[in-house]
This record gives structure tokens, C-alpha cells and sequence, in this order.
């Protein structure tokens, strides 16, 4: 199910950089799941799955998708490797979309990626589960899979 982007996707990441700015974010935007699903299907981008590798293998990942940790194991200890994984699977000049559970993850790894000389990394703003609703679940409210975008799991 691919969505359709109201604007083309240049505009798209304009607008994501233009807001990035006026909000004085170190990286370039925040992209909705839905738009970041558009460009991606349309070949304008790469989804990077910053998760760990149990959270894809347990909650799920999106189908074709990069999975570079930003942090690893249970405990979320910090991938020193990250932006040389990042480089090596992506190159530094690709436009990366990075996703996480909420978009709290994927925002700082975009941070590292921009200090690093990413000049086209996005965060996926609600992530992979959305944020936590009033009875602390995720799910329901917003996030990749509330929107029925692409997804397995093993």
C-alpha cells in the first residue's frame, strides 16, 4: 500500500528541512510515516531501522529496510560503531530515513549522522510503535504500523 505524497518529494524534504530549521534541530527534518513510506516505495529514500535487533526480530521491521543499531541488547547500550555502520550501508550522500519505537532514538542517531556530515538524514517522526498512550501502550494512537504501512514479523 503505497501512500501518496500531497506534495512531490522534494517539496517534502524541503518542508522537513524548513521546519528543522525554524526549530533549530542539528539534522535535517522529521518526516510522517506516511510520507517517509512514499518516499521510500518511490526510490527518493532509504529506511534505516535503528532498533535493536531484538526489538525487530520480536515487535517487527519494515520489509526492505537498513538495520543499523543505534544501541544494543536490552540494556540500549550505545552502538560506538553507529555512523560507520550508518557510511557503509548508506554512504554519506543518501537520503536516510531513520526509524525507531516512538522517534526519540531515531532523532538523536539523526543528530549523530548530521555531526558525522549526513546532510540528508531525517528522523521518522511517531516511529516504528507510536507514542504511549494514556494506559502506557503504543500502538493506538500513532507510529508506522497504526498507519497500516508495510511490516512483518518473524
Amino acid at each position: 500500500m503505497a501512500a501518496v505524497l500531497e506534495e512531490r518529494p522534494a517539496e517534502v524534504l524541503e518542508t522537513a528541512r524548513a521546519t528543522a530549521a525554524a526549530a533549530g534541530l542539528p539534522y535535517a527534518g522529521g518526516v510522517a510515516p506516511r510520507d517517509a513510506w512514499a518516499l521510500i516505495s518511490g526510490g527518493t529514500a532509504l529506511l534505516v531501522d535503528v532498533r535493536t535487533a531484538e526489538e525487530r526480530k520480536f515487535v517487527g521491521y519494515v520489509p526492505g529496510s537498513v538495520h543499523v543499531p543505534w544501541a544494543t541488547g536490552t540494556s540500549l547500550t550505545r552502538n560506538p560503531r553507529f555512523v560507520r555502520e550508518l557510511e557503509a550501508k548508506t554512504g554519506k550522500d543518501a537520503v536516510v530515513l531513520l526509524l525507531c519505537r516512538s522517534g526519540n532514538r531515531s532523532a538523536l542517531a539523526a543528530e549523530a549522522a548530521a555531526k558525522a556530515g549526513f546532510t540528508q538524514a531525517y528522523n521518522v517522526l511517531e516511529g516504528f510503535e507510536g507514542e504511549l498512550d494514556e494506559g502506557q501502550h503504543r500502538g493506538g494512537r500513532n507510529g508506522w504500523r497504526f498507519h497500516g504501512l508495510p511490516w512483518v514479523q518473524d
